[in-house]
């Protein structure tokens, strides 16, 4: 008999298909997630479990009154059930710190 372990994370995401075995899997795991959303491309997937993920932003200098292009690189959990490669728009949300660098989690693949 197969228990459905999925849990409903909010935010009108649903659970991917693929199960996974993750602890830090905030469908399949322990971890909750809360806070910011932001979406962004997946720069670098080198580390197994760690892609870099970044977006663009604009940001107001005052002295100039003008815009200028900024971005935002953050480092990422990648869920065995995601599996977010190089290039992949995705959808990441925060969660408690789970490595020095890693406070967020891949939750879908936006395109």
């Amino acid at each position: 008999m197969k228990q459905n372990t999925e849990k409903n994370i909010g935010f009108g995401i649903k659970a991917p298909e693929k199960e996974c075995g993750d602890r830090n899997c905030p469908f399949h795991g322990k971890i909750s997630v809360r806070g910011r959303i932001f979406e962004g491309v997946v720069t670098s997937d080198k580390m197994r479990a760690s892609p870099t993920v970044e977006w663009g932003r604009s940001k107001f200098v005052a002295k100039y009154e003008r815009y200028k292009k900024a971005r935002t690189k953050v480092k990422v959990h990648n869920p065995p059930c995601i599996n977010a490669k190089k290039g992949d728009k995705v959808k990441i949300i925060e969660c408690r710190p789970i490595s020095k660098t890693k406070s967020f989690i891949i939750v879908e693949k936006a395109g």
